[in-house]
């Protein structure tokens, strides 16, 4: 299971006696039931290390890998203070990423309460209206949710938010990780600080996370406070058993995992949702007993695919990152990866789903379809190698967060002062400067989002065209989510698909949800419903969504293995004649310089294996030369022949433009509420989120090798 292990003895790995002086201080009866309701011998070193901290009511950073037990090393010591003080209402939230971990993470969480008299609720979209209404009439002890439902509760007319949230006294908060590197960490840590607004004192908060790279940092972030602690490992666990083998293709994926791992138990990887109905296909082909999990995918499908996968031996799960984050599939023998994540911290999350059982040992298989799956891959074991685990960073310039939560204070006031507006949103965003807040608020006002009259604000009519739909329903949100069709088998909801995999000119078009195939009968263009029936043929359905971009210290990486040739795990015998193959046709790099290589067909690139972010501003420095825009990707940027001919160094040309560019312009029309910034806000916040400054600093401060007349690259 997700960190509690069901032996006597511990929970799930090495452990100290319960008559250890931290576990002393916990309350008579969750020592009791913890020795002989769950059998626990003992407890693990980072568990016992956050029993002081949380009782003394200090904020915490939890650190454990997957299945390190990091909810009980929070959730014992809680329900020991809500013992002590004789806690009553609504005390605790239990904020989860994602609605499944919320469901997961809900019996076992019951469990633990109900030993000593308490109870546990979950608030998300799914729940049904009539189990919220439940749930303000008679409030659990512990309410399991997440960003966005709290933000509906806050913005909600029919929620008596004294009477529900006035006991709050601390926040959980799982998989911070996974918020703070994106923007519902912001929008998470403004709602917790307008949750304070109802409490007597500000909850104290508590973070579960993997391994990161930058705990303390990660921790003032989202605590903001001196008293806040950072418990468990700090550094990544030991590496385990890394494997590479380059299959080419995902149906030489699916052939290995069908012969080679027969027998055991297999959760396969994909990092995208249509790779992983596509394998699932394959798989099912050669009669592997598969199941499928992704977003997707319907609730019920998910669900009764992973509680199958949980039961059974010799089978296969093909999943997204949703399985990353915690959901228990129960033990398994071997993970699997297609390719490879984009960062160390995902490989962690993913390897430490095996090694659980006795005797195990963490491990992760690569199998790689692609030149750059192989690269990253090699390079992932290398910095893991290292011991090097990514910082988490909350994206920079958060301007149009700042209006959301201008517009949702204004929603959950419905009489809210202008001065008080800005001096809250100020209070939620410590790191912007108060004057431009109050300009972004004259902004808002002048452009009519908001509207001022006696004083109070409320919603101009630009505000209500946007964000008045459905009851201001986009603004609990901080994320745009895309239009999917419904896809339905008689009265199964099967799940989601883009319209533009339901659109055939000359023949019904078939779908692949779960890794099965279904024949589009008919569409309801109003409903957004496709209605389908099963087929044997293999179908294809698509998803959009941004491609991955690879950070410099991943791209270094790279290019140090093809520099060396050699790879700190095992290697297959294709993937050893990979390597030696990419190493050779990398064969001009240079260690400590950039390379620009001239093509026999007049066009050239400059190697800088700098990551996407650093060659958006390295394609600008290359096009001084030229009016022309160049293209650029992870690891270079296209030039022209004469760039390559005379460029020496670089280092005394700008980094960054007077305009924004193409890729900019397409981040800002992916961005929520952009539309609520002056110009002077956007393309700031725009290019400190898409470009890589320090790090093309970095490259042109290199020195330049030319190599003329060299092989086309592929």
């Amino acid at each position: 299971s997700s960190g509690a292990g069901k032996r006597p003895g511990g929970i799930g790995g090495r452990h100290r006696s319960v008559t250890d002086s931290s576990f002393g201080r916990l309350h008579p009866a969750v020592q009791y039931h913890i020795v002989n309701s769950l059998g626990w011998g003992g407890l693990r070193p980072s568990q016992l290390e956050a029993i002081a901290p949380i009782l003394d009511g200090a904020d915490c950073l939890i650190l454990a890998p997957t299945a390190g037990g990091k909810t009980e090393a929070a959730f014992m010591p809680v329900l020991s203070r809500m013992l002590t003080g004789d806690w009553h209402g609504l005390s605790v939230l239990y904020v989860c990423p994602i609605k499944a971990l919320l469901n997961n993470l809900e019996p076992r969480l019951s469990r633990y309460a109900e030993l000593v008299g308490r109870t546990v609720g979950v608030w998300h979209g799914d729940v049904s209206d009539s189990k919220k209404a439940r749930i303000r009439r008679e409030p659990p002890d512990i309410l399991l949710t997440t960003p966005e439902s709290i933000e509906g509760m806050l913005i909600s007319r029919r929620l008596d938010k004294p009477a529900l949230l006035g006991q709050v006294r601390i926040v959980i908060v799982d998989e911070l990780h996974a918020f703070a590197g994106d923007d519902r960490g912001w929008h998470l840590r403004a709602a917790l600080k307008r949750l304070e607004a109802y409490v007597s004192a500000p909850p104290q908060r508590i973070a579960l996370s993997a391994t990161v790279g930058n705990p303390e940092e990660l921790l003032c972030w989202f605590s903001g406070r001196r008293q806040a602690k950072v418990v468990g490992q700090a550094a990544p666990p030991s590496a385990g058993h890394l494997v590479i083998d380059h299959v080419g293709t995902l149906e030489g994926a699916a052939t290995v995992i069908a012969r080679m791992y027969r027998g055991d138990k297999r959760l396969v990887f994909c990092d995208s949702r249509s790779k992983v109905e596509e394998l699932a296909s394959h798989l099912r082909r050669l009669a592997v007993r598969t199941f499928v999990s992704h977003s997707s995918l319907s609730l019920s499908e998910r669900r009764a695919a992973e509680e199958a996968f949980g039961q059974e031996r010799d089978c296969v799960i093909v999943a997204t990152s949703t399985l990353e984050l915690g959901i228990d599939v129960g033990d398994l023998d071997y993970v699997l990866q297609i390719d490879a994540p984009s960062t160390v911290s995902s490989l962690l999350q993913r390897m430490g789903r095996t090694g659980r059982r006795s005797g195990l040992t963490r491990n992760c298989t690569f199998l790689t379809t692609s030149d750059e799956g192989f690269l990253l891959a090699a390079a992932l074991c290398r910095l893991l190698a290292e011991g090097y685990t990514e910082p988490v960073i909350a994206p920079a310039a958060p301007w149009h967060l700042v209006a959301q939560q201008a517009m949702a204070m204004v929603l959950e006031k419905r009489s809210l002062v202008r001065s008080d507006c800005t001096a809250q949103l100020a209070a939620a965003f410590v790191e912007l400067p108060i004057d431009e807040i109050a300009g972004l608020l004259d902004y808002l006002l002048a452009v009519d989002i908001l509207w001022e009259e006696q004083g109070l604000l409320w919603f101009g009519k630009e505000g209500e065209r946007q964000f008045g739909g459905r009851n201001f329903l986009d603004l609990v949100s901080s994320f745009t989510t895309p239009t999917l069709f419904e896809v339905r088998y008689g009265t199964a909801e099967l799940g989601f698909v883009n319209p533009i995999s339901i659109r055939s000119d000359d023949q019904p078009a078939v779908l692949s949800l779960g890794g099965r195939g279904w024949r589009v009968q008919s569409i309801d263009w109003k409903k957004r419903i496709a209605w389908v029936e099963p087929v044997a043929d293999q179908g294809r359905s698509q998803w959009l969504g941004s491609s991955r971009a690879l950070s410099f210290r991943v791209c270094q990486a790279i290019k140090n293995v093809l520099l060396e040739g050699n790879v700190p795990c095992e290697l297959s015998r294709r993937a050893s004649t990979k390597l030696a193959q990419m190493s050779g046709q990398f064969s001009f790099l240079n260690p400590d310089a950039t390379d620009v290589t001239l093509y026999k067909d007049g066009t050239g690139a400059w190697w800088t294996f700098a990551g996407s972010a650093a060659n958006a501003v390295l394609a600008r420095v290359a096009s001084i030369r030229s009016d022309r825009p160049r293209q650029w990707d992870d690891f270079s940027v296209k030039v022209g022949g004469e760039f390559a001919r005379t460029a020496s160094s670089l280092a005394s040309e700008p980094p960054t433009g007077s305009v924004l560019g193409l890729a900019e312009q397409r981040y800002s029309e992916d961005l929520k509420f952009a539309v609520c910034l002056p110009p002077e806000l956007l393309a700031p916040t725009v290019r400190a989120r898409l470009l890589d400054t320090e790090s093309a600093r970095l490259v042109q401060s290199l020195p330049l090798v030319r190599h003329l007349n060299e092989p086309l690259q592929s």
